[in-house]
């Protein structure tokens, strides 16, 4: 039985309430985004164009995440679809095939050449910012398509929102290049960080794969401890996702100092260091050179 079947049981109610609301003058077109970081990027890119509207939100986890009757009614109602793909949304497929929407569906990691994690694709695309401006692109053309009229309007806020993202890329890339071979090693709750670092010169390491929702074995944990305690590690870092008390035992156990914290798979709550793409890769980038010790940051 699929998860949703649940939730059905009041979907037919709620969208006959809804049907008796008012339609606002102007109502524009309806697009959903999976998780808060690829809202964040479609936002961007729309403007004031369209209304976005996104599923999994702000620190929640998405690997783990169970929709519920507003997600299905936001679906059902939505003109545009856009998922993350390479197999992070587990839940998208049975989401919107049970919502009986028409609307189209877009994968925005289309055209990355995924990394794969001891076997297995990572789908944390974004964690690379030269990955970051293929997901826009790719956002850019399908609006473009759906909106026609917008097309320019799209075009540009892409081409604007690029360039910040090519900035920041050169400046990661010159911060990064600066650390000493020993302080290039970090460890993180899950495998989330693997585009960056191969796009940065970095190694992660983490005692839970790809996917939150595994938990390590002891032994795979007490051979991460070892390892640890016989290479240079410059820090350990917690997860806006996860909980701490896993890195926590890492430190604890092997004296490495908590660097802070990540933001790996969604954006943070308003008011937080990450309400975007760009403001999480920033902070993350902080986090790291702090961490890290890079003289040169500036």
């Amino acid at each position: 039985m699929s998860f949703l079947k649940p939730l059905y049981a009041g979907i037919a109610a709620a969208s006959l309430a809804l049907s008796a609301l008012p339609v606002a003058a102007g109502d524009d077109l309806k697009v959903v985004a999976s998780f808060s970081i690829l809202g964040d990027m479609v936002q961007q890119v729309v403007g004031d164009h369209a209304t976005v509207t996104t599923i999994v939100g702000p620190d929640a986890d998405a690997h783990v995440y169970q929709p519920s009757v507003a997600d299905a009614r936001a679906v059902a109602e939505s003109d545009v679809i856009f998922v993350n793909g390479l197999g992070f949304e587990t839940w998208s497929d049975t989401l919107i095939s049970e919502s009986g929407t028409k609307a189209s569906v877009h994968v925005a990691t289309e055209g990355i050449e995924p990394v794969k994690v001891e076997g297995e694709v990572d789908p944390h695309a974004w964690n690379s910012l030269t990955n970051g401006m293929i997901y826009v692109r790719n956002i850019a053309d399908t609006m473009s398509k759906a909106m026609p009229d917008h097309a320019d309007a799209f075009a540009a806020n892409a081409e604007a929102y690029i360039a910040r993202l090519e900035a920041l890329d050169k400046e990661t890339r010159e911060k990064l290049a600066a650390l000493p071979e020993n302080r290039r090693t970090v460890v993180t709750a899950h495998d989330a960080f693997g585009y960056l670092a191969d796009a940065y010169g970095l190694t992660f390491l983490a005692p839970v794969g790809i996917d939150t929702e595994a938990e390590p074995s002891a032994r795979d944990l007490a051979t991460l401890i070892k390892q640890l305690k016989e290479q240079e590690v410059a820090a350990l870092f917690v997860e806006n996702i996860t909980s701490p008390a896993l890195v926590q035992q890492i430190s604890d156990e092997t004296g490495i100092e908590i660097g802070g914290r990540l933001f790996s798979d969604a954006l943070s709550e308003r008011g937080g260091p990450a309400t975007s793409y760009l403001a999480m890769f920033q902070h993350n980038l902080g986090a790291l050179l702090e961490a890290l010790g890079n003289t040169n940051e500036g």
